[in-house]
């Protein structure tokens, strides 16, 4: 299940919201379900923040045998311009 984050529609004014929909919350929920539209603690408005995508990067360069030992072809530009399976 993802995880959506929420925060209050006024987290600058006090009396406007509860301390925890004031700083932010996350919570998990399915994908078909609509975005909350109050706080489940003090029933004020909230809205649906945009998080950033969590991702993996690589981290390091693949030799050539680690790359054929996974299934690739590596190849090598020759002067011609073309390119030979190496």
């Amino acid at each position: 299940m993802p995880i959506y984050e929420y925060q209050s529609e006024n987290p600058d004014d006090p009396e406007g919201s509860c301390s925890v929909c004031a700083k932010g919350f996350e919570l998990q929920r399915p994908i078909g379900r609509e975005a909350l539209q109050k706080c489940p603690l003090c029933r004020r408005p909230v809205r649906k923040l945009i998080s950033r995508v969590n991702t993996k990067v690589a981290t390091k360069e693949y030799s050539d045998s680690e790359a054929k030992a996974a299934g690739f072809n590596v190849l090598k530009k020759n002067c011609d311009g073309g390119y030979d399976k190496v």
